[in-house]
C-alpha cells in the first residue's frame, strides 16, 4: 500500500520522478568528469596513472562504506532532508575538485605533520594528488546516499503499479549523465592551463541549484521512517523461505556476478577515454562524442536486454532460463574485448568497444532480478552489502590498472580480461544457483 499520497495530484508525483532522474543524472556526472578531463590535468598537474588508479580506489572505498552508512540513515532519518543534503555535499565536493590542487597545497604542510613521507608540501604534483584525493573521497562518500534516499522516495510515492515506470526514470538520469558530461566537457575545455576546472564547477552549481524544486515539490509527500509495525505487515506477505543452504550458494554466486560485472563496468568507465585518447591517438574532441556514444549503447543494452527477456518468457522459456540466455549473450559481446585488445586506431575498434558497452550495461537488469529473489524482508540490506562488495573489488582493480599502464604503456592486457569477467559471473550463476521451481516462476512471470 502506498503510503504517501502526493497531496498535489497525480501528475505531481511524475515531477518528482523527473526531479530523480535529474539527481541521478548530476551523481553520474559529477562521477564521470575526471575521467574525461584526466588527460589535461596530468599534462598540467603533473599525475600519473597510478595515481589516477588510487584515486579511483579512494572513490570507490568511501562509496562502499557510504552506502552501508547511507542505507543505515535513509531507514532512521526523513528521506526529505537527507536527501538535498548528502546532493548538497556531493555538489560541494564536486566544485571543490576544480581547486583540487589548491586544496592540496593547503592541506599538505597539516598532513606531512601528521603523516611524515605521505605528501611533499614542496612538490605540486603531490599537493595536487592530495587535494584531488580528499575531493575524490568525500565525493563517493556523499554520493552513496543517492539510491538509498532515491527508492525510499519512489517507493512511499508510488502505487506498486507505477514503481517499475517510476523506477526506470530514474536509472535512466545515470545513462543521460554519462551522455551528457562529454559534451559538457567538450564546451568548456579548452587547451588553456586550467579551463579543466569549469566542468566540475559548472556540474556542481547546477547539483545546488537541483534543492530548490525538491524543496517544493515533496511538500506533499511523507517521507518520514516507517513505524515498525508496517515492516511486520510487510513480513505476513513473503513468500516460503528458500532452503538455508541453497539461499547460502544464491547469496555467493551473486557476491561473484556483482563483481565480475562491475569489474568490466568500472573498467571501461575509468579508462576508456585515457585509452583513446593517449593510447590510440585520438583527438581529445573526438574522444568526447565517442565517449557519449558509448554510453548511448550502454542505454540500448540495458533496455534491450529487460526486452529480451519479456520476448523469450512470451515463447514460453522459463524466466531463469531467459535471464541466463540473455546474460550469456551480454557475456559473450563483453567478450569481444579479447579481439579489442589487440587493434589499433580504426572504425572496427570503435565498433567493438559500442557492442562491449551494449553487452556491459545489459548485465545489470538480470542481476537485479536475481537479487530480488532472494529476500523481501532485507532487500535493503542485501542491497547494501553487494554494493559493498562491489565498491571494494574495483577499489583494489584500479590502481592496478594504472601501475601495469605505467609500466608497460599498454592497456592491452586490461582490455583483454576486463571483458571476461562476466564469464566468470555465468559461471557461477550456472554452478551455485541451482533450479528454479515452479513457484519462483510464477512469482518471476507475475512480476516483483
Amino acid at each position: 500500500m502506498n503510503q504517501a499520497p502526493l497531496s498535489s495530484g497525480n501528475m505531481g508525483k511524475w515531477w518528482v520522478c523527473g526531479l530523480l532522474l535529474l539527481a541521478l543524472m548530476l551523481n553520474y556526472m559529477d562521477r564521470q568528469t575526471l575521467s574525461l578531463t584526466i588527460v589535461p590535468i596530468s599534462k598540467e598537474l603533473g599525475l600519473s596513472n597510478t595515481q589516477y588508479g588510487l584515486l579511483e580506489k579512494g572513490f570507490s572505498y568511501a562509496f562502499a562504506f557510504g552506502g552501508l552508512l547511507a542505507g543505515w540513515l535513509a531507514d532512521k532519518v526523513s528521506v526529505r532532508w537527507l536527501y538535498p543534503l548528502v546532493l548538497f555535499a556531493w555538489s560541494a565536493a564536486g566544485i571543490a575538485s576544480g581547486f583540487a590542487d589548491r586544496i592540496g597545497q593547503a592541506l599538505a604542510p597539516l598532513v606531512d605533520s601528521w603523516s611524515p613521507g605521505f605528501v611533499d608540501p614542496d612538490s605540486p604534483t603531490s599537493c595536487a594528488f592530495l587535494g584531488f584525493l580528499v575531493c575524490r573521497t568525500a565525493l563517493g562518500f556523499f554520493e552513496s546516499g543517492q539510491w538509498p534516499c532515491a527508492l525510499i522516495t519512489t517507493q512511499r510515492l508510488l502505487e506498486p503499479a507505477d514503481r517499475p515506470f517510476g523506477n526506470g526514470l530514474l536509472q535512466s538520469g545515470a545513462s543521460v549523465g554519462a551522455i551528457l558530461t562529454p559534451l559538457v566537457v567538450q564546451a568548456l575545455v579548452s587547451g588553456q592551463p586550467g579551463s579543466w576546472r569549469w566542468p566540475f564547477v559548472v556540474i556542481g552549481v547546477v547539483g545546488l541549484i537541483w534543492i530548490l524544486p525538491w524543496t517544493w515539490l515533496v511538500a506533499g509527500v511523507r517521507l518520514d521512517p516507517l513505524p515498525r509495525r508496517c515492516a511486520l505487515d510487510e513480513d505476513a506477505a513473503a513468500p516460503a523461505r528458500t532452503p538455508p543452504g541453497l539461499q547460502v550458494r544464491r547469496i555467493l554466486a551473486l557476491c561473484a556476478v556483482v563483481v565480475a560485472i562491475n569489474l568490466t563496468w568500472h573498467f571501461f568507465r575509468v579508462w576508456l577515454p585515457k585509452m583513446l585518447e593517449e593510447y590510440h591517438g585520438y583527438q581529445a574532441s573526438s574522444v568526447r562524442y565517442f565517449t557519449a556514444a558509448y554510453y548511448i549503447a550502454t542505454d540500448l543494452g540495458c533496455i534491450t536486454a529487460g526486452f529480451a527477456v519479456r520476448l523469450l518468457t512470451a515463447r514460453r522459456m522459463t524466466v531463469h532460463a531467459a535471464r541466463l540466455t540473455i546474460f550469456l549473450a551480454c557475456a559473450l559481446l563483453t567478450a569481444l574485448s579479447t579481439v579489442a585488445a589487440g587493434l589499433g586506431q580504426g572504425p572496427l575498434l570503435l565498433i567493438l568497444l559500442l557492442l562491449i558497452g551494449f553487452g556491459s550495461l545489459g548485465l545489470f537488469p538480470n542481476y537485479y532480478s536475481l537479487t530480488q529473489e532472494l529476500s523481501r524482508r532485507h532487500q535493503g540490506k542485501l542491497t547494501g552489502v553487494f554494493g559493498f562488495v562491489c565498491w571494494v573489488a574495483t577499489a583494489q582493480m584500479q590502481p592496478l590498472v594504472g601501475q601495469h599502464v605505467d609500466r608497460t604503456h599498454s592497456f592491452a592486457d586490461g582490455i583483454f580480461w576486463a571483458g571476461l569477467a562476466p564469464a566468470v559471473a555465468f559461471l557461477a550463476l550456472c554452478l551455485l544457483w541451482g533450479r528454479a521451481d515452479q513457484s519462483q516462476r510464477n512469482s518471476d512471470s507475475g512480476g516483483p
